[in-house]
């Protein structure tokens, strides 16, 4: 191993554009102090200034051997400038090519440090891309009459998973949908989203009665040891042949369903828990229909979508911008939502994971 390491397993170093104009303008002051020093000749020297070239070099790269053979340069630089201003004292330049090789050595240990940090996170984010293909699995684009899109996008910018979920299952009582928002965050809040997840892939496929797997999802979260953690959630059950669709709602942002144009909430019968505590606030899970037709759109989400709040504190208006969009496909639709959410939050970023789920009917 080098002492650059490996640098196939660390992404390219990418420095914003402000960055790079001010590492610019101090390469060009070191270069013109190195000028003044060159033209005003004998008995002056500003050579102690190259010892911000190996720093200024480590700022700009990832691989050790460049502050390293910079500072190499500067000291030869320190040498020659002694020659040219004789009349320098000469622990003027001693001093002068100590501070060069210290500012070198502390540039290329940092290089090496920073390097090693990234290429941890850069293998925990790989890890995580791993863990989230495993626990949200990308639906299929097409289950009979419905085409399905999917995006997830979470919060920590470090992060690829987080709280929200959901799920694609076909069964023999038609397409089941489950999209989900654990409470709280990291990786606690993953743990819950992989118990729900398990429960429904198996409930989805057993149950008949949509209300009851959302039932079997409630009571395996209040069963688990430490009970800390709710979850809101909507289930989606559809047809095959795209006759009457059925919907569970668990505390959840109502779902859009957009219509010639128009976007209307479906809320539900009754209002319900979340899942975790129906046997703490009682009641029970009841299912709502509504029959869809060719061209209708279902856009269930997360409220890190619904919550997103610009500079002044205003919410993202979902459904104004969901009646406005063209009518694409799902994909689309996902797409320029996301676009415009991330765009109405600004530089602030998400501050909760968001989860979008559109549904189209095609015949």
């Amino acid at each position: 191993m080098t002492a650059d390491g490996p640098q196939d397993a660390v992404p390219p170093l990418h420095l914003p554009r402000r960055t790079r104009l001010l590492l610019g303008c101090a390469f060009l002051l070191l270069v013109a102090a190195v000028v003044a020093d060159v033209v005003t000749g004998p008995g002056t020297t500003l050579s102690p200034v190259l010892a911000v070239a190996p720093v200024l070099a480590g700022a700009t790269t990832r691989r050790a051997r460049v502050p390293l053979i910079t500072g190499l340069v500067a000291m030869a630089a320190v040498g020659l400038l002694e020659v040219a201003n004789h009349g320098v004292p000469t622990s003027v330049h001693v001093t002068a090519l100590i501070t060069v090789l210290a500012a070198t050595l502390a540039s290329t240990a940092n290089v090496v440090l920073v390097a090693a940090r990234e290429r941890e996170l850069f293998q925990v984010r790989t890890v995580a891309e791993a863990a989230q293909r495993a626990l949200l699995r990308p639906p299929p684009e097409r289950l009979g009459p419905l085409r399905v899109a999917v995006r997830y996008v979470a919060a920590a910018a470090e992060a690829r998973i987080g709280g929200d979920l959901y799920e694609v299952a076909e069964s023999p009582y038609g397409v089941r949908i489950l999209l989900g928002d654990v409470q709280g965050h990291g990786l606690p809040a993953v743990e819950t989203a992989a118990d729900v997840l398990g429960v429904f892939r198996e409930a989805a496929r057993t149950e008949p009665d949509l209300a009851r797997v959302a039932e079997r999802l409630d009571s395996a979260l209040a069963a688990r040891p430490v009970n800390e953690r709710w979850v809101t959630a909507l289930l989606l059950e559809a047809d095959r042949a795209g006759g009457r669709a059925e919907l569970v709602n668990c505390g959840h942002p109502h779902p859009l369903l957009r219509r010639a144009g128009r976007v209307n909430e479906l809320a539900p019968p009754r209002h319900a828990p979340p899942l975790g505590m129906l046997g703490l606030i009682g009641g029970r899970y009841e299912a709502g229909g509504f029959d869809p037709g060719p061209g209708d759109l279902l856009l269930l989400y997360t409220d890190g979508v619904s919550e997103a709040r610009d500079g002044t504190g205003r919410f993202y208006p979902l459904s104004e911008r969901l009646a406005a969009l063209p009518a694409g496909s799902p994909e689309d639709v996902l797409d320029e939502l996301l676009a415009g959410v991330r765009a109405w939050v600004g530089g602030a970023g998400l501050a909760d994971d968001a989860a979008l789920l559109a549904l189209r009917w095609e015949r």
